[in-house]
Formats: structure tokens, C-alpha cells, sequence
């Protein structure tokens, strides 16, 4: 190093020359080792400036970093990232695991439903309304007929014998959309009904529309736009009753011809007809299974049609006109009579589980009372909570015993006028009613008082311990 510097000469001893070399050299170094230390200060500190500073180890660690060499420290880091992805992998897992639950969860109740063993206990949760809270839609001038409510319970629809069918939102009570009904004589160019609307239905994806009215047609429907997209024609006589099977776009009809027919909708297409009824057919219903169950009127009977299998099942209990019927689950079905009778059915025993007589009261004088007629039921669905409806100024909300052997009321709430459809919300928060001032396939009787519209009935629920 001594090299480096060029010095004057003078009569220095060799000694001396080499002692002034070596402070010189040191000098030189620790010149350079600072000047080392204030750049790399200002490194850092311009670094922290630009970079959030890392956090900050013990002081134990940061000697035990500094002294790995840089393979130890690709070593170390990749042994970080793999633990890091071992706790990913357990975490998503985990994830995996309640998925898989909640599939098998789901996958289960479709099988306790299809066989008819699934079972939700509402009646011991349930509270009965204020009738402050209950809400009347109006729109229609003639008595509402039928009614449906959407699968996602937002929108539901009414038909009337005013031959009109209103979409309604549940939320606000608005009206959506209203398909006018047309006069009689116009149908070759009034696209909808002109005849009273007496029955509907919506597929359960929510994409078809049915209604039947007392001019023997079958109108399909768009349920967002209420665009017309087919017409089936084909029964003899008033169409009473109408359901699709759920998941599919299978309708059945029922009429007055004393037939059932089965239209695949999606394919416009008419697949079949069954006859067996003795009378008029005055209600149809169907679940999941391929089959359907309805209600003939006077001859007395219910039945049970087995698609696949060409064969119906005959069920007789009642002694009047059985005049609507609703499946409660796959297994079991109540139905409701013009002698004033409330029943519960099960598809392996011929006669009523129990019956209910008289269920709505009667009226007239002395000695000469006569029944209330049960003019439609509703069932919130797989549970234990039935509905009647009459024109004895209730709705009369019953709840079923074990095993479906016994029928006793919870509450009712009043509504005036002939209560000719119900129908419980999928999530059985509410209950829609649709009244009218006459019965829906006659005028019999006729109630000025009454107000032809929907009333939205909401349900309260109460936590119970141990549920």
C-alpha cells in the first residue's frame, strides 16, 4: 500500500519509512471502512423511504440469519413456504369437509322427501298474526279464484273470474304486471283468457307459467314478461286444475270433463289422457314423484295416478263433494269437503287417517243447520301445519298430530268473504289467502261485504328450547 503515496525525499532511516507506510495504510482503511458505513446509511435509509420496513426479529435471530450462508437461507425459506402451503391445504380441507357436509346434508332430505318421511315440527314455532299486520291487494273486479307464489316466495300471481291475471310483488304489495282478461266472443283475437280463470301454476325453476280457465284452454305463460308462449287446447269442459311436477316441465290438468291430461310444456307437446273419475274433477295436485293426486267431486273419491305405471289408486271418506285437495309431503294429503269435513290421507291406507267433521261450524236455523264447505287448503310443505278455508269468516290453521292420526287448531284469523285459495310461502314465513265475494266455480252464495283481493298474511315464529 505504501506504494500509493508519493513523498518528498528525506533522510529518514528505513525503519522510520517503514513505521510512516504502515500508518499510512491504516489511515487509508479507516478512511474507506467509513465512508462504506455513511453510504450504506443513506442506502438504507433511502430503501425505507420507497419499502415498508420488514418486521423487525429478535436480536438473537438476526445474528443467527446473518451467519447462514445463502444456501442455508434458501433452505430456511423454502421450508416456510411448504409449511405455509401444509396450513393452506389444511384450512381448504376443512372448507372441503363442511361443503361435503352440507351436500350430504341436502342430498339426505331429498331422500327423506321423495319417500315422504321428511318432516320440519313448525306448529309448536309458530305465533298467530296480528291482524294490523295483514295486508289486502287489490286490483281484481271480479272474486279471486287461484292463486301461486314463486319458488324464491318474491312475486306471486292471482287469477280471477274477471279473466285477468295480476303479477304482484310480495314485498311492497305492487302490482307488477296485469294480463286483461278479454270479453266473451273475442277469443279469436284476444290473446289470454275470456272465460273465468280458475286454476295456476308455476313450474319450480320459476320459467313457465300455467292457468286454466272455464273455456276449456290451457294458457303457458312467460312469469317475467307475462308474454304469451302456447296455448294448449284439448279438454271437453272447464280446466279446474292445474300443477307441475317439481323439477320438471311435466303439467298435469284436471277438468270437468272428468279426465286429467299430461302436456310436456317445454316441447309443447300432449303426452296422455287418464280417465276414472265418476264426476267432475275439482282439484289436482303433485310433488316430486311422477304422479298426481286429485279430488272428483261427487263421486266421493280421491285417487292417485301413476304415470309410469298406467294405475291409479281410489280412496274413499267423505260424504259430500270433495271439493280441493294439496299434498302436505309425498306421503300424505289433506283434503276438504262440502259437508264440512277437513281429512288427512295416507297413499297406503284407502280411508282418512282422521277426519275432522264440521270443521268451519255450520249456519241456517235450528234444525236445519247446514255445514260451512271447506272451499280450499293449504299445507306449508313437509311439515306439520295445515290451512282451511270456508266462508264462515276464518282462515282456520290446524296443526297435525304423530303421525298424521289427528288434526287440532292452533289459531284461525279472520277474513271475510269466500276464502277460494291458499297457499303457504316455501319458507312458511306467510300465508297468502285469495277471497272473493262468490265461490270460485259457483254463485251460490254471495257476500257484498267481502272484498275481492289478495290478503298477505305474515307468520311469527317463537324460538323453543330443546328444538
Amino acid at each position: 500500500m505504501s506504494g500509493l503515496f508519493i513523498k518528498k525525499k528525506s533522510a529518514v532511516t528505513p525503519r522510520r519509512r517503514r513505521a510512516e507506510g504502515n500508518d499510512a495504510e491504516a489511515t487509508s482503511q479507516k478512511r474507506k471502512k467509513t465512508k462504506d458505513t455513511h453510504l450504506r446509511e443513506e442506502i438504507e435509509s433511502d430503501s425505507d423511504t420507497e419499502i415498508a420496513p420488514a418486521r423487525t426479529k429478535p436480536k438473537q435471530d438476526e445474528e443467527e440469519y446473518l451467519e447462514e450462508t445463502a444456501q442455508e437461507k434458501k433452505l430456511r425459506l423454502a421450508k416456510e413456504y411448504l409449511k405455509q402451503l401444509q396450513q393452506q391445504e389444511e384450512e381448504q380441507k376443512e372448507d372441503e369437509d363442511q361443503d361435503q357436509n352440507a351436500i350430504a346434508n341436502r342430498l339426505q332430505e331429498d331422500v327423506l322427501e321423495q319417500r315422504g318421511r321428511l318432516q320440519r315440527p313448525l306448529a309448536k314455532e309458530l305465533l298467530p298474526p296480528e291482524p294490523s299486520e295483514i295486508r289486502l291487494l287489490r286490483g281484481h273486479q271480479g272474486p279471486i279464484t287461484c292463486l301461486v307464489i314463486s319458488p324464491d316466495d318474491s312475486y306471486l300471481f292471482s287469477g280471477s273470474k274477471d279473466c285477468s291475471i295480476i303479477k304482484w310483488s310480495v314485498s311492497d304489495g305492487k302490482k307488477m304486471h296485469k294480463i286483461p282478461g278479454g270479453r266473451k266472443g273475442t277469443e279469436s283475437t284476444h290473446v289470454g283468457h275470456t272465460g273465468h280463470v280458475l286454476c295456476m301454476a308455476l313450474s319450480s325453476d320459476g320459467k313457465y307459467l300455467a292457468s286454466g280457465d272455464r273455456n276449456k284452454l290451457i294458457f303457458i305463460w312467460d312469469p317475467v314478461t307475462c308474454q304469451n308462449l302456447h296455448k294448449f287446447q284439448g279438454h271437453r269442459d272447464a280446466v279446474s286444475g292445474l300443477s307441475f311436477q317439481k323439477g320438471t316441465h311435466q303439467l298435469f290438468s284436471a277438468s270437468h270433463d272428468r279426465s286429467v291430461k299430461v302436456w310436456n310444456v317445454a316441447e309443447n307437446a300432449y303426452i296422455e289422457t287418464l280417465f276414472g273419475h265418476q264426476d267432475v274433477i275439482t282439484g289436482l295436485d303433485s310433488l316430486s314423484r311422477e304422479r298426481c293426486v286429485t279430488v272428483g267431486g261427487r263421486d266421493g273419491t280421491m285417487r292417485i295416478w301413476k304415470i309410469a305405471e298406467e294405475t291409479q289408486l281410489v280412496f274413499s271418506g267423505h260424504e259430500g263433494s270433495i271439493d280441493c285437495v294439496r299434498l302436505i309431503n309425498e306421503e300424505h294429503v289433506v283434503t276438504g269437503a262440502d259437508d264440512g269435513s277437513l281429512a288427512l290421507w295416507t297413499v297406503g291406507k284407502k280411508k282418512p287417517l282422521t277426519q275432522v267433521k264440521c270443521a268451519h261450524g255450520s249456519h241456517g236455523d235450528a234444525g236445519l243447520e247446514q255445514p260451512y264447505w271447506i272451499c280450499s287448503v293449504a299445507a306449508a310443505l313437509n311439515s306439520d301445519v295445515v290451512a282451511s278455508g270456508s266462508h264462515d269468516g276464518f282462515v282456520h290453521v290446524w296443526r297435525c298430530g304423530e303421525g298424521f292420526r289427528s288434526l287440532s287448531p292452533l289459531w284461525t284469523i279472520p277474513l271475510v268473504g269466500f276464502i277460494n285459495s291458499l297457499q303457504f310461502s316455501s319458507s312458511a314465513n306467510f300465508l297468502v289467502a285469495g277471497v272473493g265475494q262468490e265461490h270460485r266455480l259457483g254463485r251460490w252464495w254471495r257476500k257484498k261485504e267481502a272484498r275481492n283481493g289478495l290478503y298477505i298474511i305474515p307468520i311469527k315464529r317463537t324460538l323453543v328450547l330443546g328444538s
